[in-house]
């Protein structure tokens, strides 16, 4: 049994992350970072809000009696919708940086962060060089593991306008009707990625992984998600 926190809660990936979490029966606490109130369809009572309108004073909101030693981000945007790149990078990098850095000082001791099947700090791409920027940054504060997930295109309904990602999300989703298989490679869907990084966080906290980095792939995404799928079906 344990606790944990979530930043980007209220996203595509973030709030399935967050059904999860309310819903596993190994988690008896969950922190959410929000501006706004969040969706809390079942009345858990593991919910508690970290809520305030300025993402600047989040880091200093991580619980830390007891501290929660699981944390997951799912905390990203859209240039269009921060407003320029510069603001992207305040929410993309920036503020996932500080949180994961007090996160650790609180006593976290895994951190799972979703990021992109295209992130490297080597990057041409702005987008895919920020990306691995962020895994970068978080490597380096040391915590006893660290889960990055890279995800391809993430299949689900978004809230915000995406008229390209929209074309492909159709095709994905038509694909899947069909066979999982022909678009298992290139796009996976919202909630079997929100699985898998809510049990890659708990196989970290409960000791059945070796400390150290541990990077899912689109491959490894399907497999750990959709396998726990299975399981909460089965239950």
């Amino acid at each position: 049994m344990t606790s944990a926190a979530l930043a980007g809660s209220t996203g595509l990936v973030g709030s399935e992350i967050l059904k999860t979490l309310l819903a596993h029966p190994s988690i008896t606490t969950v922190h959410a970072y929000t501006r706004r109130d969040l969706p809390n369809s079942t009345s858990s009572n593991k919910l508690h809000a970290l809520q305030s309108t300025d993402t600047a004073t989040w880091p200093s909101l991580y619980p830390t009696a007891p501290p929660a030693p699981l944390f997951l981000s799912a905390l990203g945007t859209t240039r269009a919708a921060a407003g320029g790149p510069e603001a992207q990078r305040a929410i993309d990098h920036t503020l996932n940086v500080a949180l994961a850095r007090a996160a650790k000082d609180a006593g976290a001791t895994t951190y799972v962060l979703i990021s992109s099947g295209s992130a490297s700090s080597k990057s041409a791409v702005p987008y895919s060089k920020m990306k691995g920027e962020t895994e970068d940054a978080v490597r380096a504060l040391g915590f006893a593991h660290t889960v990055i997930l890279r995800p391809g295109l993430i299949v689900g309904a978004r809230s915000e306008s995406r008229p390209a990602e929209a074309v492909f999300r159709g095709i994905a989703r038509a694909l899947g009707k069909v066979s999982n298989v022909l678009k298992d490679s290139w796009a996976q869907d919202a909630e079997v990625i929100a699985r898998a990084a809510v049990r890659a966080g708990l196989d970290c906290v409960e000791g059945k992984r070796e400390e150290g980095v541990w990077v899912l792939e689109q491959g490894d995404i399907i497999r750990l998600g959709r396998t726990e799928w299975k399981v909460e079906k089965a239950k």
